[in-house]
């Protein structure tokens, strides 16, 4: 089911090919359903196999769970677990969440990597993930639980001198200002073209849109402003030559969530557990303290 694949899923058992596809023979004959048919993508699961999917991983995982019981040792494990991260993580958690880590399980093996537009659901369903750490209401679902990491607020940037910034913040300056769209965020920030709505003042004037990575040069170099959420908007600045103010108060401005989700076929697996109270006590240590939603 994760493989798609005869040939890989043996080398992931440890099992030739042939034996796989015996073993194969055996469950659509005990089943009485083809499970997997041959596609131009590989193997193609049918729906009696995709019914199977979410059930079988659950018991395997139970299974995992019970035997590995206590058994789990972050000063000597080597074990391996995969995280996926959107932007504010990226910026704001991932060094962090490596040092501590790394000072509690010196030998434990750990991939972060970008969540981007790939199924996040899709990758903890499958077991291709261990965590993911994405905008609240990204993956949603009852087989998921979620702690929320980081609330926050948005803020304007802009190159350190700005005139824009020599002052406090106004929405009749923002107005008035030339806007850089930060494109690969995923942060929604027409609520600033709202706000500016409220008061009777045009939307603003975007002259560019860029992804995230080539933001904070942009901005360095130029006269644009962009407003991005304020924990990154805080990192950028200490690397880059950028300056950051809040926006100015309004009762409608939204806050942004991230929270950190797993499959709860995995709860009690030790190490995992173990690894998730770690993300969530790194999380608060720079923070004051995620709740947990359940």
């Amino acid at each position: 089911m994760r493989e798609r694949h005869v040939t890989r899923a043996g080398e992931r058992l440890g099992l030739s090919q042939s034996a796989v596809s015996h073993a194969l023979q055996r469950l659509r004959r005990a089943l009485g359903d083809e499970l997997f048919v041959r596609g131009p993508d590989g193997m193609a699961p049918t729906p009696r196999a995709v019914e199977l999917a979410e059930p079988v991983r659950r018991a395997l995982a139970e299974i995992e769970g019970a035997l590995n019981q206590d058994r789990f040792d972050p000063a000597i494990s080597t074990a391996s677990f995969r995280l996926v991260l959107n932007n504010t993580a990226a910026v704001v958690l991932a060094a962090p969440i490596a040092g501590w880590i790394g000072s509690r399980a010196p030998a434990l093996r750990l991939h972060m990597s970008p969540s981007g537009t790939v199924r996040v659901d899709d990758l903890l369903d499958r077991g291709d993930v261990d965590l993911a750490i994405v905008g609240a209401g990204r993956v949603e679902g009852e087989r998921f639980a979620a702690a929320t990491l980081i609330r926050d607020g948005f803020a304007v940037v802009a190159r350190r001198g700005h005139p824009a910034l020599a002052e406090p913040l106004t929405y009749e300056r923002l107005a008035g200002l030339s806007h850089l769209v930060v494109s690969s965020t995923g942060d929604d920030v027409g609520f600033l073209d709202a706000a500016l709505s409220r008061r009777g003042l045009p939307p603003r004037r975007v002259a560019m849109a860029a992804p995230f990575l080539s933001a904070a040069p942009i901005l360095a170099g130029s006269d644009l402003v962009a407003v991005m959420a304020e924990r990154i908007a805080r990192t950028l600045a200490t690397v880059h030559p950028v300056a950051c103010r809040p926006l100015p108060p309004d009762p409608d401005l939204p806050v942004t969530r991230s929270v950190l989700v797993w499959a709860r076929r995995v709860e009690r697996h030790p190490g995992h557990a173990w690894l998730r109270r770690q993300v969530v006590d790194c999380a608060r240590s720079l923070a004051g303290g995620p709740s947990l939603d359940m």
